[in-house]
């Protein structure tokens, strides 16, 4: 077995890889790995290097002396090691010089204090399908899984609380007719990994913006009853010219069904004497949606 207080410059010449000595933008010794690189992908990971697009290499960044050898062995001192040079990757390079699994693992360090985060992320993300299903998930759900505890649910369920209200206020700062995208980034968010069927009702002014944002109904996995009268209604109680319905198929498929066909209808019928128009019935699915209006449905 190597020594593992080998420095990573002996580490790569072990290896058979050749490198030329750099500084990282902080001054720290850095090593570029030069050609032939492709097929030492996994050594170079557990090394700690990072892939430099702009500079089209491979970059290990030297910062305690210490490297894990060959075989991937970690002193105490290297797994610190570990987390500052994940850390300075993601501050030199941006999200892109990181796996979905290191972005997670990142996350943890700061719930987990001291324990390797890497297969915590990777149980998650093998768990929940992606990072998304991550911060999604039920509270419940993330506890149940092993050496996640509070501190680590609060965590993640904050995150996603923070990305669910800057989209939102997305939508809310300008008419939503005019910001579609964002709209359906913040629908996706909000309601796109619920377990259960949640219908919501966008209410706009005469100027299309957001007077309010409400959850009329939460279902079951499949069915959420709704009563158009009970929308009309509300839509009056708020002064609202305009309504977007919006609800979700936790099946993942958007796709919608004959009941969401009829019930958008009976909505229409409902508003239509009142002079309440519906701009449109999205269905959100999972990285997916369907449009009633972009369908010729509305």
């Amino acid at each position: 077995m190597g020594d593992p207080r080998r420095s990573p410059s002996d580490v790569l010449a072990s290896a058979g890889l050749t490198f030329a000595e750099s500084a990282d933008p902080w001054g720290r010794k850095a090593f570029v790995v030069e050609g032939g690189a492709d097929h030492h992908r996994a050594l170079l990971e557990s090394l700690g290097a990072w892939w430099d697009e702009s500079g089209n290499a491979w970059v290990l960044e030297e910062e305690d002396g210490s490297a894990p050898d060959a075989k991937g062995g970690r002193d105490a001192s290297t797994h610190a090691g570990h987390r500052d040079r994940l850390r300075e990757r993601f501050l030199s390079a941006g999200s892109k010089a990181l796996a979905d699994h290191e972005l997670l693992e990142l996350l943890l360090f700061y719930s987990v204090p001291r324990k390797d985060t890497k297969p915590i992320a990777k149980a998650l993300l093998k768990r929940f399908g992606t990072l998304a299903g991550v911060l999604a998930a039920d509270p419940r759900d993330l506890l149940d899984m092993p050496d996640v505890r509070r501190n680590s649910a609060a965590h993640l369920k904050a995150i996603h609380a923070v990305i669910e209200r800057v989209l939102k206020a997305e939508v809310t700062e300008r008419p939503v007719v005019s910001s579609w995208q964002a709209l359906l980034d913040y629908c996706e968010v909000a309601m796109g990994h619920a377990k259960t069927e949640q219908f919501r009702l966008l209410f706009l002014d005469t100027k299309n913006k957001l007077i309010a944002d409400e959850v009329q109904q939460t279902g079951t996995v499949n069915h959420t009853p709704v009563y158009p009268r009970e929308v009309v209604k509300r839509a009056l109680e708020l002064g609202a010219s305009a309504l977007i319905l919006v609800h979700n198929h936790p099946s993942g498929d958007p796709t919608p069904s004959r009941a969401d066909i009829d019930m958008t209808r009976q909505i229409v019928d409902a508003g239509r004497p009142l002079g309440l128009v519906v701009h449109d019935h999205l269905v959100i699915g999972r990285g997916r949606h369907y449009s009633f209006k972009s369908e010729g449905l509305l």
